[in-house]
C-alpha cells in the first residue's frame, strides 16, 4: 500500500499488507521539516528548549538529548498491555499525525515508523494506570522503543526492545515531544470499540426477531410508520420487519412484555450514539503541541480528548440499558405463561433444568455491565504541581466500552442459545427471514434434548459472534 497524501485512511491502511512511504510525500516532508528546524529561534518553544508541565519556564541547554529523556522518564506504566493488532492501530493513527505538516516531523522517523509496522515490532504498551492530561505514559511506552529502550512483545513475552532492533533511531529536534502527544490511544480504542458495537446492533436486532418470532408478538407495533420522524428508529424496524416476515402472532397475545417491544428504540439509541462517536472520531484536529501553524509553534490542546470519551461513555450506557433489556427478554422466552412452551425450556422439567442457568450467566454478564456505565471520562486530579489540574481519560472510557462490548457479546450468546431453543421446542419453522440464522444457531449448539455443560458452547459462540457472524 503507498500512502501519498495527508488523508490517510486507517481502515484501509489496517489490512495485513506492507505498507510504502511515496517519495514525493517524503520530499515534501523534508521540505516541511527544514521551515521547522528554521524556525526554532532562541525564543522558548515548549517540549523543546523548555521542560514540560510544571517545568515549561526552564530553559534547557542540550535539547537533542531531552527529546530522548521526554519518552524515557515517563515511561512508568505496567501490564496489562495493549493487544498486538491494538498497538499495530495505534502506530497507525501515529503515523497519520506525523503525516501531518503541523507536526513538522522527519521523513527519517516517517520511514523509522513504516519500516516497523512492516515487520510487526510490538511495543509493550500499558492500557491503564495512565494519570496525566494526555497519553504521555502509554506513548512513551510505545516510542521509547524506537531507541532500543524499554521492551517489546515478541509471541506474547516481555522481550527487551535492544535484543530485537537492529538499529535504533536518532531522535532530531522536537521529535521526542510529538511522539507522546495527542490522544492516540483513545482513538485506537474507540475504533476498535466502534467495530464490535456494529456487530452487536446486528446481533441484537437478531435477536429482537427471534424473540419477537418465538412468542409469537402483535407485529403492528414494529410498523415502520410508529417511528415518526426518527429515521434511525425506523431504519431498524424496517431491518427487523424483513427478519420477522411471515411470523405468526398468537392470537392469545394481546400485547408482548416490554422488552420484547421497546427493542427496537432501544437498538436505535445505541446505533445513534454509535454514529455520533464515529462522526467524533472522524474529526481532524492538530494533535501536536506545540504545532507548527502559520510558521510559528502554537500549544495546541488536542491532547484533551474529552469528546471521544464522553461519546464512549453515552456508548456504553446504551449498552448497559440493551443488556438489560435482553436479559429480561430472554427470561420471557423461559417462563411458560410467555412462551407457551415448556417450563425452563427443556422437553423434561424438573428432571432437568433447562435453560435457567443460563440466564444466570446472563445476568451475571449484566451485572458487570452495569457497573461500567460510570462515566470513566470523569474524575480529574491534579499533578505536575498543578499545571495538569483536568484530564480527559478517554483512553479509561475506551477501555471500559471494549470490556462493555465483552459483557454485551456474552449475554447476545446466551439469548441467542435460548431463541434457538425455543423454536426447537415450538411448532412450526418460524419466520422465512431468521431461517438460515436458526440452521446455523443449531449448528453451533446443538438443541438441549438433555441437560449438559453449556460453558464451553457459550465461550465458542461468543468467539464466532465477534470475528465471523
Amino acid at each position: 500500500m503507498r500512502l501519498s497524501t495527508k488523508d490517510f485512511e486507517l481502515a484501509s491502511a489496517f489490512e495485513a499488507c506492507s505498507l510504502e512511504i511515496d517519495p514525493a510525500l517524503l520530499a515534501k516532508l523534508g521540505e516541511n521539516r527544514a521551515r521547522v528546524l528554521a524556525a526554532l529561534t532562541d525564543r522558548p518553544v515548549y517540549g523543546v528548549n523548555t521542560g514540560m508541565g510544571r517545568l515549561a519556564g526552564v530553559a534547557l541547554g542540550t535539547m537533542e538529548r531531552h527529546q530522548r529523556n521526554l519518552l524515557i522518564g515517563r515511561a512508568v506504566g505496567g501490564p496489562p498491555w495493549l493487544a498486538a493488532d491494538e498497538v499495530r492501530w495505534l502506530f497507525l493513527v501515529r503515523l497519520r499525525d506525523l503525516l501531518a505538516p503541523e507536526a513538522g516531523a522527519s521523513p527519517e522517523l516517517v520511514t523509522f515508523l513504516v519500516d516497523r509496522l512492516n515487520e510487526g515490532f510490538t511495543p509493550a504498551v500499558p492500557r491503564t494506570g495512565l494519570g496525566s492530561a494526555g497519553e504521555i505514559i502509554p506513548l512513551a511506552h510505545a516510542f521509547q522503543t524506537f531507541l532500543g529502550v524499554g521492551t517489546v512483545l515478541v509471541d506474547g513475552v516481555e522481550t527487551p526492545a535492544s535484543e530485537v532492533l537492529a538499529k535504533p533511531y536518532g531522535l532530531g529536534l522536537k521529535e521526542g515531544a510529538t511522539l507522546i502527544q495527542g490522544s492516540p490511544l483513545a482513538e485506537t480504542l474507540a475504533a476498535f470499540a466502534l467495530a464490535e458495537v456494529r456487530r452487536l446492533v446486528e446481533l441484537q436486532t437478531l435477536t429482537a426477531a427471534i424473540a419477537i418470532d418465538v412468542l409469537g408478538a402483535p407485529r403492528a407495533v414494529y410498523r415502520p410508520a410508529s417511528a415518526g420522524d426518527d429515521e434511525t428508529l425506523r431504519a431498524v424496524l424496517v431491518e427487523l420487519g424483513g427478519l420477522i416476515r411471515g411470523s405468526a402472532e398468537r392470537a392469545e397475545v394481546v400485547q408482548a412484555p416490554v422488552s420484547v417491544r421497546v427493542a427496537p428504540r432501544a437498538i436505535a439509541h445505541l446505533r445513534r450514539v454509535a454514529g455520533e462517536l464515529d462522526e467524533a472520531l472522524r474529526r481532524s484536529m492538530p494533535t501536536d503541541s506545540p504545532a507548527f501553524l502559520d510558521g510559528e509553534f502554537v500549544s495546541t490542546t488536542g491532547f484533551h480528548a474529552v469528546e471521544l470519551g464522553l461519546r464512549m461513555d453515552a456508548v456504553t450506557a446504551a449498552l448497559v440499558h440493551l443488556g438489560e433489556v435482553g436479559v429480561q427478554r430472554m427470561h420471557r422466552l423461559l417462563d411458560e405463561r410467555f412462551s407457551g412452551l415448556p417450563m425452563q425450556l427443556t422437553p423434561d422439567p424438573g428432571p432437568q433444568a433447562g435453560l435457567v442457568p443460563l440466564h444466570k450467566r446472563a445476568v451475571g454478564e449484566l451485572h458487570a455491565l452495569r457497573r461500567l456505565a460510570c462515566p470513566a471520562t470523569l474524575g480529574s486530579v491534579e499533578t505536575s504541581a498543578g499545571q495538569e489540574d483536568v484530564q480527559a481519560f478517554a483512553w479509561a472510557a475506551g477501555n471500559q466500552l471494549r470490556d462493555a462490548c465483552a459483557r454485551m457479546f456474552a449475554i447476545t450468546a446466551c439469548e441467542l442459545i435460548a431463541g434457538s431453543q425455543a423454536r426447537w421446542l415450538a411448532s412450526g419453522d418460524g419466520a422465512a427471514g431468521l431461517q438460515a440464522t436458526y440452521g446455523r444457531l443449531r449448528e453451533l449448539v446443538p438443541p438441549l434434548a438433555e441437560d449438559r455443560s453449556l460453558g464451553p458452547e457459550v465461550t465458542a459462540l461468543v468467539s464466532v459472534l465477534t470475528r465471523e457472524w
